[in-house]
């Protein structure tokens, strides 16, 4: 039996900022942005080619403080490309970490699982992200 990790809940405290951080400077697809009752809203998010979605919201989401949420990882086929696109998009990214061994020539493939970047959404939820090209769908 597979069990496939789908959605996972990001507590914020602006859900149109929010909204507006992972559309327009992350680059994630809105899937849904909906108001299921009264006080009540949906916003559910997919980063491109991922098979799990974000979810913000009011009035339905577990209680988490804002900004309590970290680690989150994205899996990239090239991380200083994806470096280079978050910067584009007016997002504070960390610089290219390197964790567990040189990265020898430079080429693309000597980062392969031990490049990351990092950077918070505008409440402090925290994101990871991790090149694996032969994983990542690019």
């Amino acid at each position: 039996m597979d069990w496939t990790l789908e959605v996972v809940v990001v507590p914020v405290t602006e859900v149109d900022r929010a909204k507006a951080f992972y559309v327009d400077q992350v680059g994630f697809h809105l899937d849904h942005d909906i108001n299921p009752g009264p006080g009540q809203r949906l916003v559910q998010l997919t980063p491109p080619g991922s098979g799990c979605s974000i979810v913000l919201g009011k009035g339905m989401v577990p209680d988490m403080p804002p900004g309590s949420l970290k680690g989150l990882q994205l899996v990239v086929a090239d991380v200083r490309k994806a470096r280079e696109e978050l910067v584009e998009r007016g997002v504070e990214v960390g610089e290219l970490q390197v964790y567990g061994s040189d990265p020898g020539t430079g080429a693309l493939e000597d980062l392969d699982n031990i490049g990351f970047i990092h950077f918070a959404d505008p409440d402090g939820n925290g994101w990871s992200v991790q090149q694996i090209s032969a994983r990542a769908k690019g």
